[in-house]
């Protein structure tokens, strides 16, 4: 498995060296301002007391406040922490909105865990990194296996060691404690945006585009909902952790939805195939969106993917061997970066809400939403056909500028 640190640095020098960085930013860019990990005792409900390990990765703030999502998993590591911290960094500056790069992680099994181990846990997290979050400093996001209610949790435990309310210390909260509306489908949105203009552009008829989405989670999930209501297009195979399902006459979101409700799993869903994550992956589809975890498309099977185009819902899901595959092969890629950018985004619309303390319509939410997705998109498009380069190196050249300019403005203190 390719290490994500490792992936995300490959992915900087290649934007570095058409932008003809200078080597003191590049090496400056290369690494987070700021990590840190903490160990967390938590009481479990059978009385004994286990240790967690839990890291937050600031990359940089040279355009705003660090910004990025905690996720709860078994295969949270350091190195994958820090690269989704840099990641970030990119994607906030790809739609030109003014924060910079965070992520934090917990290594645990939350499937394992009841509600009140969960918010023990994450009331332990929050005491730990209190210091180094805030409103105008590091601003925190669902990410995987954390929601609304993981936010609430933070919102209450920060706010309490603060002495006084705090609800723009996260987003993705509760619309009842000052979320937004439109924040947990933005990521898909923004993603079956993208894809609608990559269609556009190869003037594929999107009405009659097939559609595979891998990872049924909050992006996966909606990423169907958007294809079949956004686009008209036909859904013939989803996936989640335990396997997956097709049907080329396509699968209708509502009673996929009900039947992954009611089971835990899209599997056995009646009238369908089982498919694996992998078979899902090279299907012969107009669109594939990645919608799991990190280096699902790799070097291995990156020659049998058959996609006209990936939209990447995840992070992560392509390493740099597979984007040359990609390139060569003619498959456009709608890069991680710009295509789930839709979360960070409407995350901060939330944050602008919640400091002006005036919520906004969801129809306006989602008009911004998709003004900054196309603008981001014909940004990347324009420089990947000025440079002859993929979609990711060119939304990389983007992103990176943009950091790097603001970086060398400020200068080096003291």
């Amino acid at each position: 498995m390719v290490n994500a640190r490792e992936m995300a640095q490959t992915q900087l020098d290649k934007a570095a060296k058409l932008l003809e960085l200078d080597d003191s930013l590049l090496e400056c860019l290369k690494h987070p301002k700021s990590v840190l990990t903490v160990t967390m005792p938590v009481r479990m409900d059978d009385g004994k007391v286990r240790t967690f390990t839990g890291y937050r990765s600031q990359h940089s703030n040279a355009r705003g406040p660090f910004k990025g999502g905690i996720r709860y998993h078994p295969q949270v590591s350091l190195d994958e922490v820090v690269a989704l911290s840099m990641w970030m960094s990119w994607k906030c500056a790809v739609v030109d909105i003014p924060f910079g790069g965070g992520k934090g992680g917990v290594i645990c099994d939350p499937k394992q865990m009841s509600q009140g181990e969960l918010e023990r846990l994450t009331r332990r997290y929050t005491h730990a990194i209190a210091s180094f979050i805030g409103p105008d400093k590091d601003i925190p996001a669902p990410d995987v296996y954390t929601n609304p209610q993981v936010m609430a949790w933070i919102v209450d435990t920060y706010s309490e060691i603060q002495g006084k309310r705090s609800l723009g210390v996260v987003t993705g909260k509760p619309l009842e404690i000052g979320g937004s509306l439109g924040r947990d489908t933005a990521t898909a949105r923004g993603c079956i945006v993208a894809a609608r203009e990559a269609l556009a552009e190869q003037r594929i008829d999107s009405r009659a585009a097939t559609v595979a989405v891998q990872g049924y989670g909050n992006a996966g999930s909606f990423a169907h909902k958007f294809a079949q209501e956004m686009l008209g297009a036909k859904v013939v195979a989803v996936s989640d952790s335990t396997g997956g399902i097709y049907d080329q006459r396509g699968l209708d979101y509502e009673r996929v939805r009900a039947h992954k409700e009611k089971t835990g799993r899209v599997a056995e869903f009646a009238g369908t195939e089982p498919i694996t994550n992998e078979e899902l992956l090279e299907l012969d589809v107009d669109l594939l969106v990645p919608a799991a975890l990190e280096d699902q498309i790799n070097e291995k099977n990156a020659g049998r993917i058959r996609a006209k185009i990936v939209c990447e819902a995840a992070n992560g899901p392509t390493t740099p061997q597979a984007d040359e595959v990609l390139f060569r092969k003619g498959i456009t890629v709608v890069p991680d970066i710009l295509a789930n950018a839709g979360g960070v985004t409407v995350s901060y619309f939330e944050w602008l809400q919640a400091f002006n303390e005036y919520p906004w319509t969801e129809a306006e939410v989602n008009r911004r939403l998709e003004e900054k997705i196309v603008r981001g998109y014909q940004s990347v498009r324009e420089i990947a056909r000025r440079h002859r380069v993929d979609n990711r190196t060119a939304a990389l050249v983007l992103a990176v500028g943009r950091v790097a300019k603001a970086l060398s403005l400020q200068g080096v203190w003291p």
